[in-house]
């Protein structure tokens, strides 16, 4: 059995189909880890929800900004805009179950030394405790809360952490760390607003993962969402957004003893 943790997808479905071909992927004997970010851009996000989907106990997906756009635009609580590719998912027979599923699945997940989430964790918090935090949302998002918590996600913008937070106005900045933090300040704070290369960050703020002291460093944390820096390996971190919507690769990383695996971008519309 082997383990296969999978970048940012985006809809990019043609793309998966050829990765999962060339890890020679079983369902009966393997696993794949996806990073966030099923959806949207790339131009067959429906596929790839089935796809996923109807693996079952083969997958563990945690939910990406992306995925939780398009949870909140199916829920009425904001607009598709002209980069969004979603329509095909929100029209489908099976949109309602494929919302369903898609609020099953965690914004952590964590399995002996790896640590799966989309974007990162603050460095102040220690694995245990974004584990908690992240049960938080995850409840509210499966269950009766889940327009109110996606409702107080959007804007994203001035939402910061502070352990005080309560109410909906909580669960979203729990959710906004997890599935947008890139840089934040050696307190903690994030830039919401920042996308670029990691050297191009703003005065006073860095990549979460360098900030020194990070609580939760003894985790490796595999991770996508940030295109502009693409693939980074290091011990203990996995970054797996090598930018396939934008036209590069996608990714795969065999747990077990690290071996990478990329696909070029076999999509020729993605936005770029």
């Amino acid at each position: 059995m082997a383990t296969y943790a999978i970048g940012d997808i985006q809809g990019c479905f043609t793309s998966l189909t050829q990765l999962t071909n060339a890890i020679q992927f079983n369902p009966k004997r393997d696993r794949l880890w996806f990073v966030g970010d099923l959806v949207n851009r790339g131009p067959d996000s429906l596929k790839v929800l089935r796809y996923i989907r109807d693996l079952g106990s083969a997958a563990v997906a945690v939910l990406g900004n992306h995925d939780l756009f398009l949870l909140a635009v199916a829920a009425g609580l904001t607009a598709l805009r002209p980069s969004d590719t979603l329509t095909p998912v929100l029209e489908a027979p099976d949109s309602r179950e494929l919302m369903l599923w898609l609020r099953q699945q965690p914004l952590l997940y964590r399995e002996g030394v790896y640590l799966l989430v989309h974007a990162g964790l603050l460095p102040g918090w220690s694995v245990e405790q974004a584990e908690d935090l992240a049960g938080e949302a995850q409840t509210a998002i499966r269950g009766d809360e889940y327009v109110k918590t996606l409702r107080a996600l959007h804007p994203n913008g001035p939402l910061q952490w502070r352990p005080d937070l309560t109410g909906p106005i909580r669960l979203a900045t729990i959710i906004k760390v997890l599935t947008r933090l890139r840089t934040c300040s050696d307190k903690g704070v994030m830039e919401s607003s920042f996308s670029g290369p990691p050297d191009q960050a703003p005065d006073g703020f860095h990549p979460w993962f360098d900030v020194p002291g990070r609580r939760n460093s003894a985790a490796t944390i595999v991770f996508g969402h940030w295109a502009a820096m693409g693939l980074k390996l290091a011990p203990n971190l996995l970054a797996l957004d090598s930018g396939c919507v934008y036209g590069r690769q996608l990714t795969a990383v065999r747990l077990e003893d690290r071996k990478l695996f990329q696909v070029p971008c076999a999509e020729t519309h993605g936005a770029r």
